[in-house]
């Protein structure tokens, strides 16, 4: 019988040639943007990077050789933020602040289940994969009739993504002076044994690892200092679980957040321990110069949701301010009900004009906006050591962007790896994507990560069911939201 959470895929064995690529953006400071490239893999490790004209004579072949002309390729993006439980709701609460939002969505979401929910993760992944991530985080912290965290691990597993489930929780109601109905909450122990569990059966703390846990009730709004605390001193019990929640997210967080405590974020965090490097946090618009400091000498991250912040009239998070004062900043696309839409290149995009908008053309440039989505996101997971690089000794998490022929990208020949954000980031699906080694995007066409026919290279390799997969998510969605009142859709 196969587990609730699946099964985890092999490791990879086997060489891959990725040669012949028009422009390869590794991200890395030493081999920099490399015309006429080559990549070879083998197993699930990169082993050698260069240009195609200098391959040693012992990897001139390999198992499978992929043609990277007309393509730019880059390093697998990173998704810091998300919420995959939320896939099934979109362009719900159109016109409504985050507080709004929240108490119109928690209602629906109650009615998730454990099928809902896979399905749900499996739609999120699906289009952060076909948009270049290839490693995300994901927030689950309601936990309604039978769902469980192993519901979001098999649909990553399904998919060949590498993960980092967050196991999040809400344990204050209405009636504790939070702002979540007490049918939507959990009581802390239950919260924090199921953490415990999660960690033992799937946190993974190994160097090249497809699974590491991490903890996260949901903020400061739905849970108690209690819990903040003991849900830290858990994960620092073990290596390589890390802490993840929303914080300053708009004016409403501010005026809550001094009305229950009498301090602002920088105070809190302290209060209840996540001021340590293993802590990153989503959004973070409203933090002050002080905040920032203490996120830079504290080595605390931030999860930038461009998408999001602007959807919900939260703000525009001071990016250009916080890098400068050396925060590290990754990438989020946050849940599909407040962006409507899982690509973090999109994210990239935005973030690059928002920071421009105010008046500066310099406010972020295209690489510092790439380097965002890369290794700014691997940094933030605790992976900055094997993710976010194409460079020997990473991970084989690569893809592949194909250019030519492409009317979007049409007269960009100048700068093919900024036309990736200045043209049209939502407008082409990635045509290559490599994650641990196993290719999880074909020519464009998304493959399941378990077991199918094939021979040689293509040896079980199949395509993944996407028009079965989108009707299930239809039949979830009417039934999450049968009999919701046409106000709470938003719709003017």
């Amino acid at each position: 019988m196969v587990p609730r959470a699946g099964v985890p895929r092999p490791a990879a064995k086997g060489t891959i040639l990725i040669r012949d690529i028009s422009h390869l953006a590794t991200q890395n400071d030493a081999l920099g943007e490399i015309a006429d490239a080559a990549i070879f893999i083998r197993d699930n490790v990169i082993e050698w990077v260069g240009k195609t004209a200098d391959l040693p004579l012992d990897m001139s072949e390999a198992d499978r050789v992929i043609s990277g002309k007309g393509h730019v390729f880059m390093p697998g993006m990173v998704n810091t933020h998300a919420h995959m439980f939320q896939s099934l709701n979109r362009c719900m609460a159109q016109d409504q602040q985050l507080h709004g939002w929240l108490k119109t969505l928690y209602p629906v979401w109650s009615r998730h289940t454990a099928d809902s929910v896979y399905i749900s993760t499996q739609v999120a992944i699906a289009e952060l994969l076909l948009s270049g991530c290839t490693t995300s985080s994901d927030h689950l912290y309601m936990f309604p009739n039978d769902v469980t965290l192993d519901d979001t691990i098999r649909a990553a597993r399904s998919l060949g993504l590498r993960f980092h489930p967050v196991r999040g929780g809400m344990s204050a109601g209405v009636s504790k002076g939070g702002i979540a109905p007490d049918s939507v909450v959990e009581e802390e122990p239950a919260i924090l044994a199921d953490m415990e569990r999660c960690i033992k059966e799937f946190h993974d703390n190994s160097k090249y690892s497809m699974l590491r846990m991490s903890l996260g009730p949901s903020s400061q709004k739905t849970v108690t200092h209690d819990l903040m605390i003991s849900s830290a001193r858990l994960a620092r019990k073990h290596p390589g679980v890390r802490l993840h929640t929303h914080l300053a997210e708009n004016e409403e967080d501010i005026t809550y957040t001094h009305k229950m405590y009498g301090y602002r974020f920088g105070e809190y965090i302290q209060a209840v321990e996540w001021d340590k490097c293993d802590c990153w946090f989503a959004h973070c618009v409203k933090l002050n110069e002080s905040e920032r400091a203490l996120f830079s000498q504290r080595g605390i991250g931030v999860a930038h949701c461009p998408s999001s912040n602007t959807r919900l009239a939260s703000g525009i998070a001071p990016v250009r301010a916080m890098l400068d004062q050396g925060v590290n900043v990754g990438l989020g696309v946050d849940g599909a009900c407040s962006s409507d839409a899982a690509s973090i290149l999109a994210e990239a995009r935005l973030a690059l004009l928002l920071q421009r908008a105010g008046g500066d053309p310099r406010g972020l440039g295209v690489r510092e906006a790439l380097r965002m989505a890369t290794r700014g996101g691997a940094v933030n997971l605790g992976r900055g050591e094997v993710l976010g690089q194409v460079a020997p000794g990473f991970a084989a998490d690569v893809v592949g962007f194909k250019y030519e022929g492409k009317v979007a990208y049409a007269g960009a020949g100048v700068d093919p790896v900024a036309s990736l954000l200045l043209c049209a980031p939502t407008s082409g699906v990635v045509n290559w994507s490599i994650i641990d080694g196993h290719v999880v995007v074909k020519e464009g066409v998304l493959m399941a990560a378990d077991l199918g026919q094939g021979e040689g290279a293509d040896a079980g390799e199949r395509e993944f069911d996407v028009a079965a997969m989108c009707a299930a998510a239809d039949k979830f969605c009417g039934e999450l939201t049968a009999g919701v009142a046409e106000a709470s859709l938003g719709k003017q």
